[in-house]
């Protein structure tokens, strides 16, 4: 059965479905995040450091763009679809996606234009301090356009509960993106660095294109069988009106957008007072410019990187849970949400206590600077937290209270950037004070999120729920501590006694859960492709019984 047939037909899924598409979103997003880092690399010896400071200079404007112009509205056409949808208002979701498609055409044409023509004024004006970066702000121009629309049809997708489409759009946009930049930043050298950092920004239009085709075809794929399968059946249903779906959409996306312009707010406020407090307690500027790198540049990332399955787990979550909702089934809502957060906590557990207990070994292996190993530590505490403030967004989300998430990131913020000045300028603490404002900012919004979770699923996180991943983490944590050790004496190779040790530990880790039952059949038999055949070789073992 095909993916479209298993969405149309949903009688068939189970509560649980949403975790294939979790699995789905998180390996397209390991391939993109691989093929990213490899670009990375490799553009950074085309360019040199400079020639990625011009690039990195245009970048964030263009994220501004995207911001203002699309951010939210798949979020908003993914839970207005699969509302639809669940009603079998099949022409009122494809309404939806036509009106917002639109929206976007003409959101996404605007800011395009305004981004090409205001290049010059951007750099007159001096928010851009080098003018070289003016060829790479014309070049991200056309992104924004095809960026936007491209937006329109993950969205209703993700609202049809079809997660691969994302998944290889993601693959082939950072594919094609990857490839274009590096051909024209290499062609483009010899003219100089403005021309160069230019020719890589102009990776990111054809990248989308690429994402775009494939959208197109899936949804195209999509329309003829819903086409084929409602054949024959009467439609007798009011739609509802243009104005208000647009008026919909935009409740629902502005607190979305508004939350990812909050990230980079906040991220400046960081820059403005982490760096200065850590002056007040004692380090001269170059150190702590290298401090807050440490924990910026090196330990944030690594916590970002670890919840790429729990951030995929929000993105499923959103459209299962609303489906749920406008059905009124405020059963299948907990069961979904107590599942979702049983996954989150089964990855989130043992990737906090293995970058916890490797924070040192880790900074070295990846950024060759041990140093960084204090913020990388505290942070990883944040990995956990992190996974139950994305989960618990996603259900907020998908219940249609997207303003909520977005006023408890505020409410966060404010204690973050309090514990930042108070606890920087503390010389015994330093970057460590920083490091735990940071989790607290992170353990705030959780917790105020999960206030409201229980508020209106009536879910709590039950403490029985982390007694066998903590376990079979704390078995983990021994085989990484004694293994790590034991290489290392014998070979004094770092980064291979950190690999090894991981790998013996996460082997160990989902061996210790099957054997006490943290993991169960049904979970498994959600694993694509391989959960189904697993099952019976388990059930051999008697791991599982028949």
């Amino acid at each position: 059965m095909t993916e479209e047939n298993e969405q149309i037909n949903k009688n068939k899924g189970s509560s649980n479905s949403f975790l294939k598409g979790t699995l789905i979103l998180t390996v397209g997003g390991i391939v993109v995040k691989v093929i990213g880092f490899l670009n990375w690399i490799i553009l950074s010896r085309v360019l040199g450091g400079e020639g990625i400071g011009l690039y990195q200079m245009a970048f964030p404007i263009y994220l501004l763009a995207l911001s203002v112009s699309s951010a939210g509205i798949p979020v908003a056409i993914s839970i207005i679809t699969a509302e639809k949808r669940a009603l079998f208002d099949y022409v009122g979701a494809n309404r939806v996606f036509r009106i917002s498609l639109t929206v976007l055409v003409i959101t996404g044409l605007f800011f395009s234009l305004l981004l090409y023509f205001g290049a010059g004024l951007l750099i007159e004006y001096r928010f851009i301090r080098d003018p070289r970066a003016y060829y790479s702000l014309l070049a991200l121009a056309p992104a924004v356009f095809f960026v936007t629309i491209l937006s329109s049809y993950r969205g209703y997708l993700q609202g049809c509960q079809i997660m691969t489409p994302t998944a290889v759009s993601q693959i082939a946009e950072q594919l094609v993106r990857v490839g274009t930049m590096l051909i024209f930043a290499s062609l483009l050298l010899p003219k100089g660095l403005d021309y160069a950092a230019g020719g890589a920004s102009l990776g990111a239009a054809p990248g989308a294109v690429a994402g775009l085709l494939v959208l197109i075809y899936y949804y195209v794929r999509l329309q003829k069988q819903s086409k084929k399968d409602t054949e024959g059946q009467v439609i007798d249903r009011v739609q509802e009106p243009s104005m208000s779906i647009i008026r919909r959409l935009i409740k629902l996306a502005l607190p979305v957008s508004l939350s990812s312009i909050m990230l980079p707010i906040v991220a400046n406020f960081d820059l403005f007072i982490v760096p200065a407090r850590l002056e007040v307690a004692g380090y001269t500027v170059e150190q702590a410019t290298e401090l807050f790198g440490y924990l910026t540049g090196m330990a944030v990332p690594l916590l970002n990187l670890s919840t790429i399955l729990t951030a995929s787990l929000a993105t499923s979550l959103v459209p299962a849970i609303s489906e749920s909702f406008s059905l009124g089934n405020t059963k299948r809502i907990y069961q979904q949400t107590a599942s979702a957060m049983r996954i989150a906590n089964l990855v989130t557990i043992p990737a906090f206590a293995a970058l916890w207990l490797l924070a040192e070994p880790i900074s070295q292996m990846v950024y060759n600077a041990p140093q960084a190993s204090h913020s990388i530590s505290i942070i990883s505490i944040g990995i956990f937290l992190l996974g139950i403030h994305q989960v618990t967004t996603g259900v907020l989300q998908g219940m249609g209270h997207t303003a909520i998430p977005v006023i408890n990131m505020g409410i966060a913020a404010i204690f973050k950037i309090v514990l930042n000045w108070a606890l920087t300028a503390i010389p015994t603490l330093g970057i460590k004070g920083a490091s735990w404002a940071t989790v607290a900012d992170i353990g705030v919004a959780a917790c105020l999120n999960i206030y409201y979770v229980h508020r209106y699923v009536g879910y709590a996180i039950e403490i029985k729920s982390l007694v066998k991943p903590s376990i079979a983490a704390a078995v983990m944590g021994s085989v990484i501590y004694i293994s790590y050790d034991a290489i290392v004496s014998a070979t004094s190779h770092i980064a291979l006694a950190t690999l090894i040790a991981m790998t013996f530990g996460i082997i160990v880790y989902g061996g210790v859960l099957l054997v006490i039952g943290g993991i169960s059949e049904s979970d498994m038999k959600q694993v694509p492709l391989i959960g189904s055949r697993v099952v019976p070789i388990l059930r051999k073992f008697g791991l599982f019984k028949n």
